[in-house]
């Protein structure tokens, strides 16, 4: 199979501090895959370097079978604390992305609107983002990420604020994007049933220094619904999931 991306064997170390060691995975086109592991295993650090905030101290990443070396703008990122800028509407922060990319402010206007349009956003465009629920900035969050690189997008607990509702509505919606744009996803959670209900494949991480415990195909069709997860697939894919990330934790 093509790979979108391929990771081999990263190891990144802080001075003496290894945050992990030997880390090789793979997202193919138009996949969704997640991490889980325990806090703190080297999630973030391996975003920042994917997204071209930080080194890798080795390893080598392949995006279309191609070596990279700078890897910045290759990738739609949200990281964890992704923010709306409180000064702009929702309208101008969805459009940050293609204005940096240098397309001019009304080409830039009508991309973002469009979006917003698609994705019923539409009554929110001129409100600012102290206005709006949590689960809502999340989403403009997501969609101006969308427009930085639909193609390609690292999501790092993006929905680990919400409520459970809130978060749900969130969780369906995001799989309405992945399908809209057949984006290719590598996403960061906590939560095993996110994990499932989403993804295509889930790596889990041990805690630091971080290697890869197992990956685990989820063999559910799409598109997927809430109630997928209480399929006996789905249950067996919890625990299985469960119990890993419990030796994790000794």
């Amino acid at each position: 199979m093509h790979h979108a991306l391929s990771i081999k064997h990263f190891a990144k170390s802080f001075g003496v501090l290894s945050v992990f060691e030997d880390i090789s995975l793979s997202v193919d086109k138009q996949e969704f895959v997640s991490i889980i592991g325990p806090s703190g295993c080297g999630k973030s650090t391996l975003f920042h370097i994917l997204a071209g905030v930080d080194k890798a101290t080795s390893g080598e990443l392949f995006l279309d079978k191609k070596k990279i070396t700078d890897s910045r703008g290759k990738f739609g990122y949200m990281p964890q604390d992704a923010s709306l800028l409180p000064w702009k509407t929702v309208l101008e922060n969805v459009m940050i992305g293609p204005r940096i990319s240098g397309l001019a402010k009304t080409k830039a206007q009508e991309k973002a609107t469009e979006l917003l349009e698609k994705f019923n956003l539409q009554n929110f465009t001129n409100h600012y983002p102290a206005t709006l629920s949590g689960g809502m900035q999340q989403r403009v969050a997501l969609l101006r990420t969308v427009l930085f690189n639909p193609s390609f997008l690292l999501l790092d607990e993006p929905f680990g604020s919400l409520d459970a509702l809130t978060r749900q509505d969130a969780q369906l919606w995001l799989l309405e994007v992945f399908k809209e744009f057949r984006s290719s996803v590598l996403f960061i959670t906590h939560d095993i049933q996110e994990a499932i209900l989403l993804s295509d494949r889930i790596y889990v991480f041990s805690s630091r220094p971080a290697k890869i415990m197992k990956e685990v195909p989820v063999n559910l069709p799409r598109p997927r619904k809430l109630t997928d997860l209480t399929s006996p697939r789905a249950v067996a894919l919890e625990k299985q999931l469960f119990s890993l990330l419990k030796q994790t934790k000794k």
